[in-house]
């Protein structure tokens, strides 16, 4: 039995993660939880998959928590410390990491130090220090297993083969919700517009960024550090059926997909049995229902987001962070209403040609790096 420490198990894809848990209880066990504030959810997960010890993030979370779920001998911590705790559980075989932004880094961080194999759905890490988080694993000898549907294709097709033996990956994106509009269109889009993406159902933030494109700028920068690829050799191609998850073309002009109904459960559960497969109980794809596939190349202009992830990631350095950096805090405001959606692109360009480039920054510097940029950008965003 395969022991779990899931981070982020309140959020989408923690909770799927622990729906594939459930249906194979003879197979896994959940020994650590973490979450943030919700612990209503909490305190459910707590009971249903009696995990060692639960983390949240604040005190008196933790204090309410801890009196509610007394009758279980799950232990509850809260703070950084505790979802250091939780991501380092002694116990735990493999840690899956479904933070949400740069928050997830340090735990990415703190799994791979305690040599913990890490199912990776927590795509800031790579985008702001992929550098250091895949020369650490390397260091630990541990696996780094993407839960991202794009980069479980991409590491299914690659099978055995090596990166020399690689022309290109291709990349796909659904086009989000506003495919098709132009950039003028897309001055008065809203919050409610932004979320309602065709085919998967995810977080709030990582919807929007799916929605400017953002969310694939930054796939295409982690697909660069997981797989040791060059930025030429990353194409992204958009697919709206989300039925293609990505591909790989070989030397030869072989090129090998990885194909499924748009469903989260499925590379969670690769990341999790890997290198075994367990059967799924859930719908199968029927090539005759789904009928045809299209692909098109993406509108740059319309979504500009992908272009600058994609200078981001041919410049490297400090780029990812602070282009996820200025991203987080405008996404915040574009939901809470309080700039629009347009800005979210000159909010991040603008972050780029503001902060002086560090090419090899430590993992302090990220942090400060991001500290900076998000005073910058909540300032110059309030102040227009």
């Amino acid at each position: 039995m395969k022991q779990i420490s899931i981070l982020g198990s309140t959020g989408s894809i923690g909770t799927q993660a622990l729906d594939v848990a459930s249906r194979w209880p003879e197979e896994f066990s959940v020994c650590a939880l973490a979450a943030g504030r919700n612990i209503d959810l909490l305190e459910q997960q707590i009971r249903a998959f009696r995990p060692q010890i639960a983390s949240v993030m604040e005190e008196q979370g933790a204090l309410e928590l801890r009196r509610r779920v007394a009758d279980t001998p799950c232990r509850v911590v809260w703070g950084q410390e505790g979802l250091e705790e939780a991501a380092s559980f002694p116990q735990a075989e493999v840690v899956l990491n479904a933070l949400v932004g740069v928050a997830g880094l340090r735990p990415t961080i703190w799994a791979l130090e305690a040599g913990k194999q890490l199912a990776l759905a927590n795509k800031e890490s790579l985008v702001c220090a992929g550098k250091i988080v895949m020369e650490l694993a390397a260091r630990k000898g541990v696996s780094i297993l993407p839960v991202d549907s794009e980069h479980s294709a991409v590491f299914q097709s690659l099978g055995d083969h090596p990166a020399s033996a690689v022309r290109r990956v291709l990349l796909t994106a659904s086009g989000g919700p506003f495919f098709g509009k132009s950039w003028e269109e897309l001055a008065n889009a809203k919050a409610a517009d932004a979320l309602k993406h065709p085919n998967w159902s995810m977080g709030s933030k990582i919807t929007v960024d799916s929605s400017t494109m953002m969310n694939k700028g930054f796939e295409v920068i982690e697909a660069l550090w997981l797989f040791g690829l060059k930025p030429e050799q990353v194409e992204v191609v958009v697919h709206r059926e989300s039925v293609l998850h990505s591909a790989v073309e070989f030397e030869d002009g072989c090129v090998i997909g990885q194909m499924s109904p748009p469903d989260m459960r499925l590379p969670i559960q690769y990341a999790l049995t890997y290198p075994r497969r367990l059967p799924g109980n859930w719908p199968r794809l029927d090539l005759f229902s789904v009928g045809k596939l299209t692909f098109c190349p993406p509108d740059r202009q319309a979504f500009p987001c992908l272009a600058l992830c994609e200078q981001a990631g041919r410049r490297g350095g400090d780029r990812g962070a602070v282009i996820n950096a200025a991203n987080e805090v405008a996404v915040e405001l574009f939901l809470q209403g309080k700039i629009g959606y347009r800005q979210i692109y000159q909010l991040c360009g603008q972050a780029l040609d503001d902060n002086e480039f560090t090419p090899s920054p430590s993992l302090e510097q990220i942090f400060e790096i991001d500290a900076q940029v998000r005073r910058q950008t909540r300032r110059l965003a309030l102040e227009d």
